[in-house]
């Protein structure tokens, strides 16, 4: 009895043994961890980052070869730390805390050390690599800006933090991505796949060959290359113009909705986001007063001022409240209840829609806007109506592009107001949203949506910055048109106002020869508060206008920040511009010489000088430098003949 009961003892451990095997061998073994596997290294292999083209070919983005040390905290032996620290040209202080950071995030998995070394302190440390157990070198590749524009179109890239590791896992500590512009909008495009390789170690930690011969290695996927839709060479002389200056350009081909240059001001060269001194740089960009890393160019919010002019003049050819032909006499302002909004019309002047563009007229559109809201017989009606009508340009709202940041802007409706006004309100108390102010706010890139709307009278194409990803195609929403709620008839005499602007009004010293451009000018109210006190300041310049005016290949908004009024610096650069993209070339010489000579540094210095100032349109404007004059004539002449 014994004997059968040790017998079937044996066979009933037995039975358990090869259950258990059985369960973790076939049962459950696809749920092997490789990644969590101690006795199996991991090893990434990156991929090449795609290149980024310009709307012409012209290569922008490349790369260039990195070298990270890697740890793993678990596998490394005691070492000379000293010898170590000198080879990395770190301390020991450096040393301790990048350790533990890396056993932190995980003991048993690489993550980077040191990153980016350079060549000729790689080439040192190859050779005694053999001494430090637990390190090694992983080559990857790192972004070479070929040309110092398009900072802010383009971006950066920069290491992933905790929170991008737990959005996706397919990042570990130490890996690159973009950070902003194009590098991030199009991350998962550019950035490829990486590689990787499963190595078996022994149990003294050695490597003894690929695990499995390498069954579950897999190669890595370059980064897809993309075309964007900037033109290069016009990207480049926009950043010209603007230097000693802030704002924002954004150019438009009306046809596509291709963003043909997208300037903020001031900008930086994007190789100073490149390597070890990311960080360090960073942090001088971003602490700068003129704040070079915010692209004003698509979230900067400013009131719109004249340019807004033009919407309230479809709405209301749009409610019929107005006809081109109708007149409204001018006082050298408009008059409402005890109050007199200003205009620089003479007393009895009488304009009708097209004059009214042409001269800009603040009693006009005060009148058109109060016929708008009160049509009605309620404004608390009718600011809807009119809101609908504005925001069917893609103004007060995300244009739904592909950049990377942007603003809404503010369209103002009857929900907004109710706040203020909570019964009712009349059309005189929101009278400044006729001239574009008020609380009408709008950035740049939808100033330029809207006269690429009325370009192409009555409809437009989302703006983006992509023009072509290799294997792939657009998506609907770049190449699909977007209506407007205005009739396609009501946009004539409006482009004809706008065309009176350049051939005898407000921008008429700002022709191009053999060139129909449509335009409007601006000037925005500016004022800071200092020590608690509201201070006036110099106004923004601004600028909208298209061209040719029957077969529009640019449309164009410029905003320059304390620019005295449009045409001063705005409508310099807009017409430059309008040249240099449908000519090639400039004949404009004496605009563009204007513009090179005089800086607005003073200007935006004034709020933190401490001192007392008074704003005076006739203020002496300043000179630049004569080095700094020297260097943009310079800069100049080599974008002229490279």
């Amino acid at each position: 009895m014994r004997q059968f009961l040790l017998f079937f003892s044996i066979i009933f451990v037995g039975f358990l043994f090869l259950s258990r095997l059985f369960y973790l061998q076939i049962y459950t073994s696809n749920e092997h961890d490789l990644f969590e596997d101690n006795a199996i290294r991991k090893v990434y292999d990156y991929p090449k980052r795609g290149f980024i083209y310009d709307r012409n070919g012209e290569l922008l983005v490349a790369n260039q070869p990195s070298y990270d040390v890697m740890v793993i905290p678990r596998e490394v032996e005691p070492l000379d730390t000293l010898e170590f620290c000198s080879l990395l040209k770190i301390d020991k202080e450096q040393f301790i805390k990048t350790y533990n950071r890396a056993r932190r995030y995980s003991p048993r998995l690489p993550s980077v050390f040191l990153s980016q070394l350079s060549k000729e302190d790689y080439a040192a440390l190859q050779e005694k690599m053999r001494k430090f157990e637990g390190f090694y070198i992983q080559k990857r590749s790192l972004r070479h800006y070929q040309r110092s524009i398009g900072a802010n179109v383009l971006g950066d890239i920069g290491e992933v933090n905790t929170s991008d590791i737990k959005k996706d896992p397919y990042y570990k500590m130490g890996d690159l991505k973009g950070k902003q512009g194009i590098e991030a909008s199009y991350e998962k495009i550019l950035r490829g796949v990486k590689g990787i390789k499963f190595i078996q170690k022994d149990r003294f930690n050695r490597n003894i060959g690929p695990y499995k011969e390498g069954e579950f290695d897999t190669i890595p996927e370059q980064g897809k290359d993309i075309t964007i839709t900037i033109d290069a060479k016009l990207q480049e002389y926009g950043e010209l113009l603007m230097q000693n200056k802030r704002g924002g350009v954004i150019a438009i081909e009306p046809s596509s909705g291709e963003i043909l240059a997208m300037v903020a001001a001031p900008t930086y060269d994007p190789n100073l986001l490149v390597g070890r001194e990311r960080s360090k740089n960073f942090i001088k960009l971003r602490d700068s007063i003129s704040n070079p890393l915010f692209n004003r160019s698509i979230q900067g919010v400013y009131e719109p001022g004249s340019p807004f002019k033009l919407m309230n003049a479809l709405i209301g050819l749009q409610e019929g409240v107005i006809i081109p032909n109708e007149t409204v006499t001018c006082y050298a302002g408009y008059k409402y209840g005890n109050r007199f909004m200003k205009c620089h019309c003479y007393i009895g002047r009488r304009n009708n829609l097209i004059t009214g563009i042409q001269e800009s007229c603040n009693a006009y559109f005060s009148t058109v806007y109060r016929k708008i809201l009160d049509k009605s017989g309620s404004a608390s009606t009718g600011i809807d109506t009119w809101s609908k009508h504005a925001k069917s340009f893609g103004l007060g709202n995300f244009l739904n592009n592909d950049l990377f940041v942007g603003q809404k802007g503010r369209i103002p409706d009857r929900a907004y107001y109710k706040r203020v006004y909570p019964k009712t309100f009349y059309s005189t108390y929101t009278i400044s949203n006729a001239i574009g102010q008020g609380e009408v706010a709008t950035t740049p890139i939808q100033l330029a949506n809207m006269i690429a709307a009325i370009a192409n009278r009555g409809h437009y194409y989302t703006p983006h910055i992509i023009k072509s990803i290799e294997d792939k195609t657009l998506p609907e929403k770049f190449t699909k048109p977007k209506y407007t709620s205005i009739d396609k008839e009501h946009f004539e005499p409006v482009i004809e106002g706008m065309l009176q602007v350049y051939k005898k009004g407000t921008a008429a010293s700002l022709q191009v020869k053999d060139i129909e451009i449509c335009g409007k000018t601006g000037t925005v109210q500016n004022y800071a508060i200092i020590d608690s006190v509201k201070t006036d300041l110099t106004d923004h310049s601004i600028f909208v206008a298209f061209a040719p005016k029957d077969d529009p290949k640019i449309a164009i908004a410029v905003f320059v920040e304390n620019g005295y009024w449009g045409s001063r610096f705005a409508g310099k650069v807009a017409s430059l511009l309008i040249e240099k993209h449908i000519k090639g070339h400039i004949t404009r010489k004496d605009l563009e010489e204007w513009l090179l000579k005089h800086s607005l540094e003073d200007e935006y210095a004034k709020p933190y000088s401490g001192e007392p100032f008074k704003i005076n349109a006739q203020t002496k404007l300043q000179f630049v430098e004569e080095p700094e004059y020297k260097r943009l004539k310079q800069q100049l002449i080599k974008l002229q003949n490279p």
